[in-house]
């Protein structure tokens, strides 16, 4: 049975990596594998999957008014496609979140979301809640602090590397923007003025 997993993580922890791996394997083994990226992250490129440690794949792009049940459907049609990924998952809409869901239930596909749960305010991105409520599985990938404990949050950081405490959800960016904390580190930073 095809199931709707999500991964999810804070910055740092090798999601885009294990996506790349598992993505390889399949295709290793001769079976054919649909990578798929929010198009507002061009950090690798536009329609690039790209990790930290210098893996990359070619990736098709999604905007937010993209059916991705209907673009699926027809790639599978012309050829069966053995796994879907989805790199920086939050940002999905909670409708794309659904129609990947009906690609597991329907088409019959796994599907392997990939994301962050919380943004730099330690609020869920609309795509990590739907995918949180209605995933079959979900999979901590887990980084660690600066203390050692596990890093469960994220940080924005300005050009000083002064943590910001306010601002726009969405704010693309990788280590130079960003750093993973554990809570109580997070709290510290972000109450702190």
């Amino acid at each position: 049975m095809a199931k709707l997993y999500f991964s999810y993580a804070a910055m740092n922890a090798g999601k885009s990596t294990n996506l790349l791996q598992a993505s390889y394997n399949y295709r290793e083994r001769g079976m054919r594998t649909v990578i798929l990226i929010a198009a507002i992250d061009e950090r690798a490129g536009k329609g690039t999957v790209s990790s930290r440690i210098g893996l990359s794949s070619d990736a098709i792009a999604f905007d937010n008014g993209d059916d991705l049940f209907s673009m699926i459907a027809r790639m599978h049609a012309e050829g069966e496609i053995a796994c879907v990924f989805v790199d920086e998952a939050q940002f999905l809409t909670a409708e794309q979140v659904w129609q990947l869901a009906r690609v597991a239930d329907r088409l019959k596909i796994p599907v392997m979301a990939y994301g962050l749960r919380t943004d730099f305010q330690g609020k869920l991105f609309p795509g990590s809640r739907e995918l949180l409520a209605i995933a079959d599985e979900l999979r901590e990938v887990r980084t660690i602090c600066h203390c050692g404990r596990k890093a469960t949050m994220v940080a924005r950081l300005d050009e000083n590397g002064n943590v910001i405490k306010e601002g726009a959800q969405i704010d693309i960016g990788g280590n130079e923007k960003y750093v993973s904390f554990c809570r109580r580190h997070w709290e510290d930073k972000m109450r702190c003025d």
